[in-house]
């Protein structure tokens, strides 16, 4: 049978050649393009120490004042520290991963000016304060407030492979860097007794002292 010849019709070739590059090109999506493009992965593992090191060396101290903004995923910070030449301002959004690990989720920083941040400040906000104390390769977080007594070691990779080759700080009693309760966004609403009960899983009874420090807040 003599095979029949379909007349060749150039008014439908772009129509079909973009079907065809629709069909081999992934598909995107708008939102995962924004976040690449802005945001970038945030890798850290987190661990529980019953006190900061007295025999290492800190390299910096500095204040930080949270505001998690009610209703948002948004963070204002503000860094006081003693070599600097004034305070520092900075808009945060994270975004949590889904599976737990090293890899926290994707995160988004700027820095704002002193009346960009006072505006933002007036905004309805549940506050977190600490102290961080550099002590490279970890910076140490001794908390204020109902939180006094609570010392979260952190440690901040560049790669997937960093992450999982850091070995376990010596003065650290446990990693809790897949419990989310030991995330800011969460301690900031934590009561006393809620933080006292999460440590006591750990094998962590804080000192009445820091239990005095708690109240005089």
């Amino acid at each position: 049978m003599e095979k029949q010849q379909r007349e060749w019709n150039p008014e439908e070739q772009p129509e079909r050649n973009a079907e065809r590059n629709a069909e081999q090109r992934p598909e995107r999506r708008p939102e995962r393009q924004h976040e690449q493009k802005y945001a970038r992965i945030e890798r850290e593992r987190r661990f529980l120490m019953a006190g900061p090191p007295a025999s290492a060396p800190v390299t910096a101290t500095r204040l930080i004042r949270d505001r998690y903004l009610e209703g948002t995923r948004l963070r204002l910070r503000r860094v006081d520290g003693p070599d600097a030449d004034g305070p520092e301002f900075k808009l945060t959004q994270k975004i949590p991963a889904d599976q737990p690990g090293a890899v926290q989720g994707l995160i988004t920083n700027t820095y704002l000016s002193q009346s960009e941040y006072d505006l933002l400040a007036s905004l309805p906000a549940a506050v977190l304060c600490k102290t961080r104390l550099s002590l490279p390769p970890l910076g140490v977080d001794v908390f204020d407030g109902p939180l006094a007594g609570l010392v979260l070691a952190e440690a901040e990779f560049d790669n997937d492979q960093e992450a999982l080759a850091f070995a376990f700080p010596p003065a650290c009693l446990a990693e809790v860097t897949a419990d989310v309760r030991f995330t800011g966004g969460r301690l900031v609403r934590a009561t006393r007794r809620e933080l006292l009960t999460w440590l006591d899983e750990y094998g962590i009874r804080l000192s009445p002292e820091a239990d005095g420090d708690a109240l005089g807040h």
